[in-house]
């Protein structure tokens, strides 16, 4: 079995890929973001079954010599370790160059080093801006309409150098809106979701009318491995994508109605884009890793929310739903 290391495994995304890598048999080493507390952040809750088979490296991905020792040894790399968040990308942009342009590159580095066989590096459909047509295929024209977004672009674009001037194996791996248990409370669908379990009358939002594809994250994992799988995608750029679109407006709507029909929307400014950074649409097309990759989502939109739903209420706990959290 190819020895794999995860960053960011201690994330939303990044402890499901751990968790589902071990079901399937694989030893993983799991690199988490060092922190005083010795917290693995959602690793912490996975049972210990799942656990005894993961070696944990805590570290940091701006530091380079932590990143040589993570990866020295392994076959197969999964890059998922970012700042993600849209909203603290306005203030902070420092730090997405540093740990999504940097780290991506310390990664891509120590990859080609030490002849890795292959590495999937973390994109996200946020690099396409709004939509100029749809479906968004892997052709489509990026433009940074955020400091987050712009950061990924110049990781992907790296990534996508170390390809062609070096030969490493690298995919660009492209998931559209993931959702599900363990995701933040900054994301759109958790902060409708907390709100509406706190018994919440009016749920804060921001702009109603942008069109989102969102992937359930079991749906987003699978299709991570089935791309590690293929042969067929070293040197693309592949969407994760369900190809089908829903308003945030009537996404809330759909919440509000399964949980409190009572409820209503209300705007918070302080949640709204600037009107150029907003990216409006967000379609993607799922011809290529489906023509590319065994991948084919198992999860409707009604199954995902459902199974997150429960999720929130059994761990509402550890959630901030008074805040609007960046």
């Amino acid at each position: 079995m190819p020895k794999i290391l995860v960053t960011g495994a201690d994330g939303f995304i990044g402890s499901h890929l751990t968790e589902e890598l071990v079901k399937q048999g694989h030893k993983v080493k799991a690199f988490v973001f060092y922190n005083s507390f010795n917290s693995w952040g959602w690793l912490d809750t996975l049972p210990r079954e799942i656990m005894n088979e993961v070696e944990v490296f805590a570290g940091d991905v701006r530091d380079p010599n932590g990143i040589r020792k993570a990866v020295k040894g392994m076959d197969i790399v999964f890059h998922l370790a970012a700042l993600i968040a849209i909203p603290f990308s306005y203030h902070s942009p420092d730090t997405y160059v540093d740990t999504n342009i940097k780290g991506t590159l310390n990664v891509l580095q120590t990859a080609r080093e030490f002849g890795i066989s292959r590495l999937m590096i973390t994109s996200t459909s946020e690099v396409y801006g709004t939509a100029q047509y749809v479906p968004i295929d892997e052709k489509h024209p990026f433009q940074g309409q955020s400091p987050y977004s712009a950061s990924k672009i110049g990781a992907d674009r790296l990534a996508e150098s170390f390809y062609r001037s070096f030969n490493l194996p690298v995919t660009i791996v492209r998931p559209f809106n993931v959702y599900g248990p363990r995701q933040s409370a900054r994301a759109v669908i958790p902060a409708i979701i907390i709100q509406l379990l706190a018994g919440k009358k009016e749920i804060k939002l921001g702009s109603l009318t942008p069109t989102r594809d969102f992937n359930y994250v079991k749906d987003t994992v699978n299709g991570f491995i089935e791309i590690a799988r293929s042969d067929k995608t070293i040197g693309e750029e592949i969407n994760i994508a369900t190809q089908k679109e829903i308003s945030i407006g009537q996404l809330a709507e759909e919440l509000i109605r399964q949980i409190n029909p009572e409820a209503k929307i209300v705007c918070d400014e302080q949640r709204l884009r600037p009107e150029k950074s907003e990216v409006n649409r967000l379609l993607g097309s799922n011809e290529k890793i489906l023509r590319l990759t065994n991948w084919k989502p198992k999860y409707t939109l009604k199954q995902g929310l459902s199974e997150t739903i429960e999720f929130f209420r059994g761990n509402l706990d550890k959630y901030k739903p008074d805040i609007y959290n960046i």
